[in-house]
């Protein structure tokens, strides 16, 4: 808990996101903010003109434009200004942009070559919110995201429901009425309209989100209740993430939840949020196979549920199994010998009954810290063998870095809520995120640099990313390949955790693990920490390999770096967005992309579901089936 009351050391006093209270002056900000209104004002005439040329014209050399949905129905990165241009050409017609204007809860923040300002904004189907970024008199990035559909709110804030008609009503239906009437329809006499496979928290923020559009949905998961995803890993396991970044949409974490929450509790809470939410979910609940019939645009997903087998019928189906496919177990020689314990980490129960034992874990990523920690800890003999390098980043600095200028105490204190920290980390394009997340690793790197020289000495293979852009990057392009160090990296300084680095298996023994320089490593227990396939993996079992090589490979950015194939696709592949099968969505990630994402992928739903044209630009072609 100390995290949460201290405040981020080292750092000047900032008004919300990084601008200097006393940098400048009261008349440098009128004149900032006169640049900024002018600019916003510039495009705003440049759409209504619906002037491809001309809007493409305020645009530097070097310009990126990142959209979600607003004007692509899409989430869509353009590169340079022929990219942009031929963009609007294709949409600035139909899109009907008009009204920005200054977004006057953020602030116009000063730049070294010119500003950044937000501002909000109308198309003919939905309003949003924007950031305009400027270098030499000329815009560097834009930000466009649709936040809600026009005529078709959310249900929250004003337009929440009233709960009770105050009138005298015969044969009135009561809420629990209400909702024991919709159980027993929805799947059955009423289809859905969507079905979410996966009741973790992707699928239930995704339901969520679409309950609060009034889009009938039923979230089908396979265990006993939702979030047991979670309760069924090691039971040590627990977020690296910190709270202030993890929030469910609508339900925000209690003020009293701790930093890093551990998986049974977030399994719990998963399990509540589903109720409090009123989300239809099926849980004992499989999902055994789906067919989708183009004449019908509709889905049959075959589900046995109770001992009984139900066909339900979607226009649209969301594998919301988390961003990670299938577990991947090498292949090594001689496994079939091994007389111990041998499992992937995905069904480690964790250290309990493992005292005194000799344990090997093949991997170096954070479940292969974690559970290596937790093993010491119960008392066994543990090694690793890291076959690769990692990336290795502490906690704490990762705070003081990279969540905490967004996502903390200090950051809330400043006015910055959660909605807004999304949209700000959404707001840079990909393409340009490389130089600000190298300063961060810089910087961590100067911070932690005695931390580093131990852990190399102790024979760990580090690494900081291939061009030294650290986790954020290589979370996004393969992830994987990272530990957040909450305490294992010391046990590996002290020589606690034996580390062989830099050699792969040979082979398994019966009670041993040998590697490729002959080195044998007693165990008794065997843990493969060795991470997971593409998602696409269970859209393969489902739906059809056919299908699956329609979609192609889930995440990764085509950076060209170790398990990110090329060519350059500039987000995320397949997530959250439209795919090559129709009526196929993928959602997962991290709670910070569940949470910010799942609006993205419900609008797009309740768009169709309304019957609203939503003309998809830049489908990306498929370079890559798994």
């Amino acid at each position: 808990m100390e995290l949460q009351s201290k405040r981020l050391p080292n750092r000047p006093e900032t008004s919300p996101f990084g601008a200097s209270l006393n940098a400048e002056s009261e008349c440098m900000d009128q004149d900032l903010r006169g640049q900024a209104a002018s600019t916003i004002a510039r495009l705003d005439e440049a759409f209504a003109s619906r002037d491809a040329a001309r809007t493409a014209d305020l645009f530097g050399r070097t310009c990126y434009w990142r959209d979600l949905l607003a004007f692509t129905w899409n989430i869509r990165t353009l590169e340079g200004r022929d990219e942009i241009r031929e963009m609007l050409a294709n949409r600035l017609p139909d899109v009907g942009a008009f009204g920005l204007e200054m977004d006057e809860s953020f602030p116009v923040k000063p730049t070294s070559d010119g500003f950044e300002a937000w501002f909000r904004f109308e198309t003919g189907t939905a309003h949003g919110r924007g950031c305009v970024r400027t270098r030499n008199g000329k815009i560097w990035t834009l930000f466009t995201a649709a936040e809600g559909l026009r005529g078709h709110p959310e249900s929250i804030g004003r337009d929440r429901p009233n709960g009770v008609e105050h009138d005298a009503v015969p044969g009135r239906l009561t809420w629990l009425e209400e909702r024991e009437r919709e159980a027993a329809e929805l799947g059955h006499s009423k289809q859905p309209y969507v079905v979410i496979v996966g009741g973790g928290q992707a699928g239930t923020m995704l339901g969520a989100r679409l309950r609060q559009l009034s889009v009938p949905t039923i979230v089908l998961e396979k265990q006993a209740r939702p979030g047991d995803s979670w309760r069924r890993r090691y039971k040590t396991l627990c977020l690296h993430d910190p709270v202030w970044y993890d929030h469910f949409p609508y339900i925000p974490f209690p003020p009293n939840w701790p930093v890093f929450a551990p998986k049974d509790r977030m399994a719990d809470w998963i399990a509540a949020y589903a109720d409090l939410m009123e989300i239809n979910c099926w849980c004992d609940s499989k999902c055994r196979s789906a067919q989708y019939d183009d004449s019908k645009k509709e889905w049959a997903v075959r589900v046995g549920r109770h001992g009984e087998e139900t066909i339900l019928r979607p226009k649209h189906l969301v594998l919301a199994t988390g961003m990670s496919g299938y577990p991947r177990i090498p292949e090594f020689a001689g496994m079939e010998r091994f007389r111990g314990d041998m499992h992937h980490s995905s069904r480690h129960p964790g250290p309990d009954g493992y005292a005194g034992k000799s344990a090997v874990v093949i991997g170096a990523n954070n479940s292969a810290h974690d559970i290596a920690s937790a093993l010491w800890e119960a008392g066994a003999q543990v090694a690793i063998v890291q076959r690769s390098s990692t990336l290795v980043t502490k906690s704490e600095s990762l705070m003081e870095f990279a969540w905490g200028p967004l996502y903390s105490e200090d950051a809330l204190e400043r006015g910055i809520t959660t909605e807004k920290a999304d949209l700000v980390t959404a707001s840079t394009p990909y393409a340009a995120l490389g130089p600000s997340q190298k300063k961060i690793t810089d910087a961590i790197r100067r911070r932690d640099a005695a931390f580093y020289e131990r852990l190399s000495d102790a024979g760990f293979l580090l690494d900081f990313g291939e061009d030294e852009t650290g986790l954020a990057m290589k979370y996004l392009r393969r992830g994987s390949g990272y530990y957040i160090d909450v305490g294992a990296s010391q046990l590996v300084i002290d020589g606690k955790i034996r580390v062989e680095s830099g050699r792969g298996v040979a082979e398994i023994t019966e009670d041993s693990v040998v590697l490729e320089d002959g080195t044998r490593l007693a165990a008794e227990l065997i843990v493969f920490a060795t991470g997971y396939s593409s998602m696409n993996g269970f859209a393969a079992d489902l739906i059809s390999q056919e299908a699956a090589d329609a979609v192609g490979k889930c995440w990764g950015l085509g950076s060209g770096t170790a398990y990110d194939p090329g060519p350059w696709e500039g987000e995320l592949r397949n997530m959250w967005k439209p795919t090559q099968q129709e009526g196929l969505w993928f959602q997962g990630g991290n709670l910070h992309q569940s949470r910010h994402y799942s609006l993205m992928l419900a609008l797009q739903l309740k768009a169709r579901f309304e019957g609203i044209p939503t003309p998809v630009y830049g489908m990306p072609p498929v370079h890559h089936s798994e």
